[in-house]
């Protein structure tokens, strides 16, 4: 399943979840199916966790957000639909906000502002 995730395979992975599947899945790192739907930038992935139930509060090991990871990869996508879920651009460890300022990501950092 995590690979379905990482991959952006979003009609069989939302099949998955449909049949019983958890949606907030956790492997050996913490990682979510949603942190690594956004971490790939797979937005339609992520909006389909979101719909689903996915939760976007959740951390990885690393302390790690799905909407940080989103800004990491500068998915403008994936960032629109995790806020417009309600992501805290200043939760997790590093933030959304601390990841954009760090990598000087100008765009997300607006993006996060706007939100």
């Amino acid at each position: 399943m995590f690979d379905l995730a990482r991959a952006g395979v979003t009609d069989e992975l939302a099949a998955q979840i449909d049949a019983g599947l958890p949606v907030n899945l956790t492997n050996d790192k913490g990682d979510t199916l949603l942190i690594l739907a956004a971490y790939h930038s797979h937005p339609d992935t992520v909006v389909a966790l979101l719909s689903r139930g996915a939760d976007h509060t959740r951390a990885n090991d690393r302390g790690q957000t799905a909407l940080a990871a989103a800004v990491f990869r500068s998915s403008a996508e994936a960032v629109r639909a995790l806020l417009a879920a309600g992501a805290d651009p200043a939760h997790g460890n590093p933030s959304a906000i601390e990841t954009a300022r760090f990598f000087d990501l100008p765009e997300m950092t607006e993006l996060l502002r706007v939100g």
